[in-house]
């Protein structure tokens, strides 16, 4: 899951920008993205300020009302945030102004599925690379690097642990779900639930009170009174 912030004072040119998104994603059926719109840059930077909202990439105009995008880009990186940053404008006016901010990308409008595929496809590499994690585990008498971003889901059954990964990947661990949460606790993606499993946040599809779907298929059946704390977790990982 990747969060995009998609900053512009035109609507037409927002709605141009999400509709190419979406078709990246369909021609990516590994990539989703959970995109964030706003009309000025006022709007994000509050969001980022009072919510803590952490995009992975920022896809914002250069001329808007009451404050430039690169003056927004510069309160950005004066908060710590280190984003990926996008320029779509007009004008090559400010491109070396953009380079001082450290965008990776300039590009004049109008903006092309074949202007700005090319760049997801490196900044989506450059960011699952910065993210990847590992935890190690001993699989069939082997020890193993899993990737933490592969990791769908674990499930308990009796004294051994069911480990879910992507690709239907599926191993069967001998240590307790204890022990395994213990190892994954650290990662703000990674959350138990109930007794039985732990999930991880980027591969969950949907839930309600009743069910939690995963993006592999699996239906895990949510214990009673894991809804709330559940909820509560998605969307502080989500939202900040």
């Amino acid at each position: 899951m990747y969060l995009i912030a998609l900053c512009d004072d035109d609507e037409a040119d927002l709605n141009k920008t999400e509709k190419m998104l979406g078709r990246y994603e369909e021609r990516h059926v590994e990539v989703k993205f959970m995109t964030e719109r706003f009309e000025n840059a006022e709007q994000l930077l509050g969001m980022v300020r009072e919510k803590g909202y952490a995009p992975d990439l920022v896809l914002m105009d250069i001329y808007m009302p009451e404050k430039l995008g690169i003056h927004a880009a510069r309160e950005l990186r004066n908060m710590g945030n280190n984003c990926k940053i996008v320029f779509l404008t007009t004008s090559k006016e400010h491109a070396l102004d953009a380079y001082a901010v450290d965008a990776v990308q300039y590009l004049v409008k109008p903006v092309s599925e074949t202007m700005l595929f090319p760049i997801l496809d490196r900044l989506l590499k450059e960011t699952e690379e910065e993210r990847r994690k590992y935890i190690v585990l001993r699989i069939d008498g082997k020890i193993r690097r899993v990737a933490l971003n592969d990791v769908v889901c674990c499930e308990a059954h009796g004294k051994t642990q069911h480990l879910y990964l992507t690709d239907n990947r599926h191993y069967v661990l001998r240590i307790t779900m204890a022990e395994l949460n213990e190892m994954m606790a650290c990662y703000r993606e990674i959350v138990r639930v109930g007794a039985a499993y732990i999930v991880n946040l980027d591969h969950v599809d949907s839930f309600n009170a009743q069910e939690l779907h995963m993006d592999n298929g699996k239906k895990i059946f949510l214990p009673r009174g894991s809804f709330q704390s559940l909820r509560e977790k998605y969307f502080d990982y989500y939202c900040g």
